[in-house]
């Protein structure tokens, strides 16, 4: 109990959290590098996976090659990348390091779900004309977005959590929270800064969540379709007067 008082304490003291190398500069820092990262992973992964997955060749390739790449360690590759030229270049060597960990998600799953879109109705479409490029943004898009952005919240998760990292060459982020704990004994202050990067991950995976459900054409298009309002009053009884027929109600539809 002692180090969660502890913990709480230096989280709900104020001078932690503004001023130079406070909680909120680095974690203003720590959003910047996961933002950044994101867009370029984005950016280099996506077109190809998607247009590999719309032709069917070559993929099985590029995906395998990009899984392979998780089995070296992101650190190995920030320390070389910044020992090289590139860490001459302020927080570029963990940007490419961190972009190069984000790929295998992105290109995967993009594949992935333009190959598992349904053949039936990618086959009708094309049927009925319909270009490459048309297909492949009208139909085989929409069926993948799921998959698609399942593998830009694992990446985005990945990123938020990784990019901890940055603190060891000297970048910023909340990792430098932790590393400056570290550095003086400050138990606590490793737990906060810990505890914070969950919580951001946690944050970041809800809100790509919300965005997926905004995003999707099918559920916009259920919350845009609304049940027609039921005209018949509540005693069940139709107005027009008599017993005849109901000069209001709408004339049937011919079977013909």
């Amino acid at each position: 109990m002692g180090v969660i008082t502890d913990v709480v304490a230096w989280l709900t003291t104020t001078s932690h959290w503004t001023g130079n190398g406070g909680v909120l500069q680095r974690l203003g820092e720590h959003l910047y590098l996961t933002g950044v990262c994101l867009l370029l992973a984005c950016a280099l992964a996506l077109p190809p996976a998607l247009w590999l997955g719309h032709v069917g060749r070559g993929g099985a390739l590029a995906v395998n090659l990009s899984n392979a790449g998780r089995a070296v360690p992101t650190f190995a590759v920030l320390v070389l990348l910044s020992m090289g030229p590139l860490g001459r270049y302020g927080d570029w060597a963990t940007i490419v390091a961190l972009v190069l960990f984000a790929l295998p998600p992105l290109l995967t799953n993009a594949y992935t779900g333009i190959r598992q879109a349904d053949r039936e109705v990618v086959e009708a479409a094309r049927g009925m004309g319909m270009t490459g490029r048309q297909l492949l943004c009208q139909v085989e898009l929409p069926l993948a977005l799921p998959l698609i952005m399942t593998g830009i919240q694992t990446a985005a998760v990945q990123l938020v959590a990784t990019a901890t990292l940055a603190a060891l060459p000297g970048g910023g982020g909340l990792g430098r929270l932790i590393t400056a704990g570290f550095g003086n004994y400050d138990t606590p202050q490793v737990v906060a800064g810990a505890l914070l990067v969950a919580v951001l991950a946690l944050l970041v995976e809800r809100l790509l969540t919300l965005a997926e459900r905004l995003l999707h054409p099918m559920r916009r298009r259920q919350r845009g379709t609304a049940p027609a309002p039921d005209s018949t009053p509540e005693d069940g009884t139709r107005h027009g007067g008599g017993t005849g027929p109901d000069k209001t109600a709408a004339p049937a539809r011919s079977t013909a």
